[in-house]
């Protein structure tokens, strides 16, 4: 059991940057030039980015990476207004916020 909350905020990030990740390759199927492109791409990919950043610093710091990893839910329920869709909240604001929880419990776990 301490194996599955161990890992189990960690791969939900890991699956989430991965989902989002692929969803931002669809910038080369729209026009503009190859620069364009490669600037849509990494625009798209700022969320990818500070997940991970969260992820590095939550792997050794999991209860105050955890209470990260829930505001970067809220953020992204106000910013990508998932509130207004359950599917989208499910998919892009929900994982965060679960994996913060169970990264705080991880880290007070380990008391």
């Amino acid at each position: 059991m301490n194996k599955i909350i161990y890992w189990l905020p960690r791969t939900i990030i890991i699956l989430l940057i991965l989902f989002m990740l692929l969803l931002s390759f669809d910038v080369f199927g729209m026009e503009g030039s190859l620069l364009e492109k490669i600037g849509g791409f990494l625009i798209h990919n700022i969320p990818v980015f500070v997940l991970s950043l969260l992820l590095f610093f939550a792997w050794r710091k999991e209860r105050a990476g955890g209470i990260l990893f829930i505001l970067i839910g809220l953020f992204f329920t106000f910013f990508f207004r998932t509130y207004q869709r359950i599917d989208t909240f499910l998919l892009i604001s929900f994982p965060p916020i679960l994996a913060g929880v169970l990264f705080i419990l991880n880290g007070y776990k380990k008391r």
